[in-house]
């Protein structure tokens, strides 16, 4: 097997909604906004989409899994720990945050079991972990393409997104595969702006997110964690 084979697998392995991080179980806001008919059909599904791709905190997130890579590909740890408590700072509602930390320790504590040598830096970066910061740790360890992990990342979100809205609108399998594939070129494109964005540049715009997660608190049933 080729090295790029090999780390190909790995990332088809870390992007994979099979992973046993708990992602299926959050919709990110989009279990109260179907229930209020704000998002009751595929276009306006993607639509929503393509607003956190190009203004939301998912811009954020990725941004944050790119220097927690840097990080551990310079050794440099106490940067990982910095942009660790960076992120926990960043999340605007507590069941973001909340959502962050369970997948994020769920992904480091698979790691370690995977990866036993990664204990001493599972440690440094600290209890909670961002799940940005695992998925940044994993593909750099694992030495997958930075360009090609950014690209895994976002696809796996928007791919939950997206089965989350068959369940809940409900959509047909179909439809959304129909509607992951016309996402194909926003996800390259947030990939290519996300991987030149500055430190001064981390910040976003995602007051309907922040909203629709606080009400997920109250709503009268629920599917979903958040």
């Amino acid at each position: 097997m080729t090295n790029d084979q090999s780390y190909l697998l790995r990332l088809l392995q870390l992007a994979s909604p099979g992973l046993p991080v708990g992602a299926y179980s959050y919709s990110e806001g989009l279990e109260i906004l179907v229930e209020k008919g704000i998002i009751n059909n595929p276009q306006q599904l993607k639509a929503w989409i393509d607003q956190e791709l190009s203004y939301g905190a998912i811009r954020l997130e990725a941004a944050i899994m790119v220097r927690a890579y840097q990080s551990l590909q310079a050794d440099d740890l106490e940067a990982l720990s910095y942009w660790n408590a960076w992120a926990s700072a960043a999340k605007e509602t507590s069941e973001l945050r909340s959502q962050s930390w369970q997948m994020g320790n769920s992904l480091i504590r698979l790691l370690v079991e995977l990866e036993p040598e990664l204990q001493s830096v599972a440690g440094r970066v600290g209890t909670p972990c961002n799940y940005a910061i695992a998925f940044g740790t994993v593909a750099a360890y694992w030495q997958i393409n930075l360009m090609d992990a950014l690209l895994g990342y976002l696809h796996s979100w928007a791919s939950n997104l997206i089965n989350t809205g068959v369940k809940l609108i409900p959509l047909g399998q179909t439809a959304g595969q129909q509607l992951l594939l016309e996402l194909a070129p926003q996800l390259s494109l947030a990939s290519q702006e996300v991987l030149t964005l500055d430190d001064e540049q981390l910040h976003s715009c995602s007051w309907g997110l922040a909203l629709s997660s606080m009400a997920h608190e109250i709503q009268y049933t629920r599917l979903f964690r958040s």
